[in-house]
């Protein structure tokens, strides 16, 4: 008995913590989920590419080749040309880049604005309350896909602009969520507390609510850029969205789209990296989901 005992009590004392950090748990997790890990792996891909795909062509992505119009791959231009001569490596490139800045900007702006609006109405209720989830409602009913494509049409596809319009309009719903969140932490003890202690609303609000809802926002602006990058393809796939002179991955399908039978490649460069990358976020989305849920397990025991 004694010694089982001493085991016992040797093994509980030798024994390593296993307490971990709150980052270190989410990020072991996280590690453990096989389909986050490709869709990193994706992502720093497509991210290199981005940076770097140039030094794999000697062409600017607005410079024309006047003889090799609409050529199909080459050694002189690996993945072919437009039938502006435009080299099709170097455009997608670019075009990449161009979609990769409009989805990261309008996904922290429209995260800016719907945390700041859903926190600070469900903290201050009553009149403030009702008035904000009346607007957010309104909007959310407004077909905000016409008045973007009359928008951006009337600017000439202004990327800087389109920017500007998807975040006026994307904000919505994430602000929708925070606000059913945060309602229920503005009756937590901490909240209470510095209320009686005489701190102001806002400083509550982002003291003390906002950074308790740090795993929502990850995984909402992860899914957002997903869903940004398809409302811009979607419009400038129609013609509304980043136009000529500049190029996306949108307005880089929507060109390929009309030869797809004739020069495929000039469809399938833009889609295959459309794909890719909304596959990677998506994944990356999930997998961090998964690994900020306590309740989930798809990452395995902390």
């Amino acid at each position: 008995m004694t010694d089982v005992g001493g085991d016992v009590l040797g093994g509980a004392v030798g024994a390593p913590s296993l307490r971990l950090g709150r980052s270190r748990l989410y990020l072991r997790r996280f590690a453990r989920n096989r389909g986050a890990l490709v869709g990193v792996v994706i992502l720093v891909l497509l991210i290199g590419y981005a940076a770097i795909g140039t030094v794999f062509t000697p062409w600017s992505w607005s410079d024309q080749d006047f003889l090799a119009l609409t050529q199909e791959p080459s050694r002189l231009h690996p993945l072919g040309t437009n039938q502006g001569g435009n080299d099709m490596l170097a455009q997608t490139v670019h075009g990449l880049q161009r979609s990769l800045v409009i989805a990261l900007s309008v996904s922290v702006l429209t995260l800016l604005i719907a945390v700041v609006v859903g926190a600070g109405a469900a903290y201050l209720g009553g009149r403030v309350e009702r008035m904000t989830l009346m607007v957010i409602h309104f909007l959310l009913v407004v077909p905000s896909f016409l008045i973007l494509a009359l928008v951006s049409n009337q600017v000439a596809g202004d990327w800087r602009v389109l920017i500007v319009v998807l975040t006026l309009f994307g904000w919505m719903f994430t602000a929708r969520v925070v606000w059913s969140v945060s309602t229920s932490l503005r009756e937590r003890d901490y909240v209470l507390a510095a209320e009686l202690m005489g701190v102001s609303s806002w400083r509550i609000v982002v003291r003390h609510i906002i950074p308790h809802l740090g795993a929502l926002l990850i995984v909402n602006f992860t899914l957002g850029v997903v869903t940004t990058v398809l409302s811009e393809t979607s419009l400038s796939f129609l013609g509304f969205g980043v136009k000529t002179p500049d190029v996306s991955l949108g307005s880089l399908l929507a060109d390929g789209a009309g030869t797809i039978s004739s020069a495929p490649w000039l469809f399938a460069s833009p889609a295959a990296l459309l794909v890719l990358l909304t596959v990677s976020m998506t994944l990356i989305g999930d997998g961090l989901r998964d690994a900020l849920d306590p309740t989930s397990t798809a990452g395995g025991r902390g």
